[in-house]
């Protein structure tokens, strides 16, 4: 009798140990799952909130429709995701819509790429410029600078009625509507018309 009490109580003091085994083993293997979730969350929120590069920004608005594919067009997609940082004056459709009918569509004809290249680095200045460098350097030079472009000709600022006004080597006129749009590496200005070099 004695002997049989003695196995009864190891046997209840065995399953009692295994059960608070198992029950630590679930509460890791939560535990991990959990950390493992946490992580996996973390992650894709980290990369959704993550700050687009210029092509980037430029492809999230329908307004630069045109603007995003004159970019491939001209194989310029690489170069302005590039590490930059960049200053670019983007046309928006309107702008495109413009200049002279036809001239978009034969823009983007193989054929004219280098043409197309020069249209759009001339667009682009580099470094990162925002409106209020634009505005402190167009005050500090009397009412308005020149700036050499990506492209290699120079454009020129000034402020007219209250707005920051490119002028192009061609003597066509942009005004700038929106400003600072921030990218991973660099800035965009809107602007109402295609700037053109010589």
């Amino acid at each position: 009798m004695k002997n049989s009490s003695i196995l009864l109580t190891a046997a209840m003091m065995f399953t009692a140990i295994f059960a608070t085994a198992q029950c630590n083993n679930h509460q890791a293997s939560t535990s991990n799952n959990d950390h493992a979730t946490s992580n996996v969350v973390y992650v894709q929120n980290w990369h959704y909130n993550q700050t687009p590069d210029i092509v980037g920004v430029a492809m999230s608005d329908k307004n630069f429709a045109t603007l995003v594919a004159a970019v491939k067009a001209a194989d310029l997609v690489k170069t302005l995701q590039g590490d930059g940082p960049f200053t670019v004056f983007a046309p928006t459709n309107a702008a495109f819509d413009k200049l002279p009918e036809g001239t978009v569509a034969n823009l983007l004809k193989p054929e004219n790429k280098a043409k197309l290249q020069a249209v759009l680095t001339y667009h682009v200045l580099a470094g990162k410029v925002t409106a209020s460098d634009i505005i402190e350097s167009i005050k500090r030079n009397g009412g308005g600078f020149m700036t050499k472009t990506v492209q290699g000709d120079p454009i020129y600022a000034s402020i007219v009625d209250g707005k920051v006004v490119l002028e192009d080597a061609q003597g066509r006129t942009s005004t700038i509507t929106a400003t600072d749009i921030e990218a991973s590496n660099g800035v965009v200005h809107v602007i109402d018309t295609v700037v053109l070099p010589e």
